[in-house]
């Protein structure tokens, strides 16, 4: 399990007890020291979940592709954004030094029959070291970007979780299943669900109504359209794009 799902499972479990501590609060009107009596077990007609009883085969079941829900917020979009061009001056210079590469092994290609064996070994030298340079230098960047994509996407999700949780609550839901990228089969067990049991967008609006943060400015590129995309397994990020921000991959 990667720590995006035990983050999702930890944010969505605490928001759950909060919401049924908070819910319990409302309608008892008392607090749990107040010394009143524990309240009786709810009979069938008043159980708020009577599907999980006797009739198993008809809970409500949703789905959110909560990567999605995440970065396609206004909050995620704005901070992928943020990120994305935070990394542009790094991407650059991964492009530059891969341009110098390029040049290199054209010179090797186009000279190397009128060099001598010693001239010759020194250029491939060259090459070998600046393309290693380059992939630690692409590598330490993936890693940074992505750590800092991972935080980005914590911080709005546990904010989310009730969320997503009074939500799933407040419709009847039994079950809400998580069909983020990372989870699909063969690699996650979501094999399939329909489109009609999706509550992505629901949550998006729900928590952009909270947050409070506006969309994007209109013709204004929505994060992930040319740059650093989630990616799966952590939350999604990728690395720092080599061109424009966000969805791309480091050169190669």
């Amino acid at each position: 399990m990667n720590l995006m799902k035990l983050t999702l499972i930890r944010s969505l479990a605490a928001a759950a007890v909060l919401f049924s501590v908070a819910a319990f609060a409302q309608t008892s009107g008392a607090s749990p020291s107040s010394g009143s009596a524990l309240p009786p077990a709810p009979s069938a007609a008043s159980d708020p979940s009577p599907a999980l009883g006797a009739n198993a085969s008809a809970v409500k079941i949703g789905a959110i592709n909560v990567e999605q829900a995440i970065f396609g917020s206004n909050e995620g979009q704005r901070d992928l954004d943020a990120l994305s061009k935070k990394f542009e001056p790094k991407s650059n210079e991964l492009k530059s030094q891969n341009d110098e590469i390029d040049s290199l092994k054209k010179q090797l290609t186009t000279q190397g029959d009128k060099l001598n064996d010693e001239a010759k070994a020194n250029l491939q030298r060259q090459v070998d070291q600046k393309q290693k340079a380059l992939e630690r230098s692409a590598q330490d960047a993936r890693e940074d970007f992505q750590n800092q994509q991972q935080e980005i996407a914590q911080r709005i999700l546990q904010k989310m979780a009730p969320i997503i949780v009074k939500y799933a609550a407040d419709s009847g839901f039994g079950m809400i299943i998580d069909t983020s990228g990372n989870n699909q089969w063969p690699q996650g067990p979501v094999l399939w669900h329909a489109p009609t049991l999706d509550i992505t967008k629901a949550v998006v609006d729900s928590y952009n109504a909270q947050s409070g943060v506006a969309p994007p400015a209109p013709g204004s590129k929505p994060a992930g359209s040319t740059g650093a995309r989630p990616s799966s397994g952590t939350t999604r990020p990728t690395t720092p794009p080599a061109t424009k921000p966000p969805t791309t991959t480091p050169p190669k």
